[in-house]
């Protein structure tokens, strides 16, 4: 070290530390050196730190967050593969409907069920969704099968709570008309009413009446047989948002392991959800 001192005094012509029997310091002349320099140092051992990412096994924490419906039902039954194959990576998920801001709460990325995401952000739409009208063969028997939205509004149907305590159910139909005048909407009313599509389905699962949910919540308990889509004809509009996106902040510097978390939520989700 001492030899490396040396000649870097003999390139600057002056002393840049000041030594004595029991410390070595900076004189000003190596005060201002290494200040000058430190920003240019601190860029090139960045450099070498992703470079070294790109040819190495991706390590360190991801922090995201995530719907709770799509992060209960989908999200975290799929982490483990991830996991699995990246041993030295650790995901801290947030489970929220909440629309936390990414940059502020220092995520690394957000799952968004909505229309669009912020232009300040990067995005990936993971895939498109769809809401659909779900009830158990139990109710269906019980209480009748509807054949059109407006048959709802004579059954008891689970639906986010309003203002006016009534849910709007609005309807395209799938395959147009020239005489159809734009969507259907239909008012709906039932003992049971809440803010979590989760808690919808559930009540369905129940037999406690007709759900709109997204396709996200029912795939599960509609590929065990345990709900049946009804109205197939129709399409729910305007209740949910119809895009799953994966946003991230804008940076020149993404580490290895959100990079590859990105890749395999966009690859495991491409092909949307089945609820036919």
């Amino acid at each position: 070290m001492s030899q490396r001192i040396a000649e870097l005094e003999r390139v600057a012509g002056v002393s840049l530390v000041q030594r004595t029997t029991r410390s070595v310091r900076f004189t000003e002349a190596g005060q201002r050196l290494v200040e000058n320099i430190r920003g240019e140092y601190e860029h090139i051992a960045t450099s070498f730190a992703t470079v070294r990412e790109m040819a190495g096994v991706a390590r360190g924490s991801i922090r995201g967050t995530a719907p709770v419906a799509f992060a209960r039902q989908q999200l975290v039954p799929k982490v483990s593969d991830f996991l699995r194959a990246n041993p030295q990576v650790r995901l801290q998920l947030e489970v929220s409907d909440r629309l936390s801001s990414i940059a502020i709460e220092e995520f690394d990325l957000a799952i968004r069920h909505s229309a669009q995401v912020p232009e300040t952000h990067v995005a990936w739409k993971l895939c498109e969704t769809r809401s659909v009208i779900v009830a158990t063969r139990a109710y269906v028997k019980r209480r009748g099968l509807p054949e059109s939205p407006a048959d709802l509004a004579s059954h008891s149907c689970l639906f986010y709570p309003r203002a006016l305590g009534a849910g709007i159910w609005s309807f395209d139909r799938k395959t147009a008309r020239k005489s159809d005048a734009g969507p259907v909407t239909v008012t709906v009313n039932g003992q049971f009413s809440a803010n979590n599509s989760e808690a919808l389905r559930d009540a369905a699962l129940d037999d406690m009446g007709i759900a709109l949910l997204p396709d996200f919540t029912a795939e599960t308990a509609i590929r065990a047989g345990k709900l049946v889509v009804l109205l197939p004809d129709w399409r729910p509009v305007g209740a949910f948002a119809e895009q799953l996106y994966v946003v991230r902040p804008y940076a020149t510097d993404v580490p290895r392991a959100v990079a590859l978390f990105v890749k395999y939520l966009r690859e495991t989700f491409a092909g949307g959800f089945s609820v036919q």
